[in-house]
């Protein structure tokens, strides 16, 4: 699952999307992008990303291709190895399974601690300046969404809306 990026120019909210939508939605600006900051919607925190476009693939020679695969330790209990060789395609198959079903639940419904990080890196780049800041980000992590909607209602409306979105799963949890 790709990730959701935001830009914004100075309080302007600019575009919403996929890495290559934002790319190019960027682009279009010209000179003007030089100024944007971009956020990882996942985490709140600023990024960089090439707006060149994406890299093109050397050519690859003969043989087996590289994978990337690193080996790593995984401590377990003995009855843990046991019931992973005894799944079809083995411990290392069925551990990837489950890595992957879990990375898929947790991208569909973000935690309430994830939203709150997110929502929090997010506002202190872009309103920690702002007045009642300090007061929005201890109704934040009371989960007092009523008290953190009041308190943010001033903020440029990007800002404060997109800082909103992102704290909506800390409230519902």
């Amino acid at each position: 699952m790709e990730r959701t990026l935001t830009a914004f120019a100075g309080d302007l909210w600019i575009a919403t999307g996929d890495e290559g939508e934002v790319r190019a939605a960027l682009r279009a600006m010209g000179d003007e992008a030089q100024n944007i900051l971009l956020f990882d919607d996942a985490t709140g925190r600023q990024v960089d990303i090439d707006l060149r476009g994406p890299a093109v693939e050397e050519s690859r020679g003969r043989g087996r291709p590289k994978l990337g695969v690193q080996p790593r330790e995984v401590t377990l209990l003995p009855r843990h190895w046991d019931w992973l060789t005894a799944q079809p395609g083995g411990a290392s198959a069925t551990l990837r399974r489950l890595v992957e079903e879990a990375r898929k639940t947790s991208a569909a419904t973000p935690s309430p601690r994830a939203a709150m990080d997110a929502a929090y890196h997010f506002l202190t780049a872009m309103a920690g300046d702002r007045p009642n800041y300090e007061a929005a980000m201890r109704a934040l992590f009371a989960k007092d969404a009523d008290l953190f909607t009041s308190l943010s209602q001033d903020w440029p409306s990007g800002v404060r809306d997109h800082g909103r979105a992102l704290a909506a799963p800390a409230f519902a949890g």
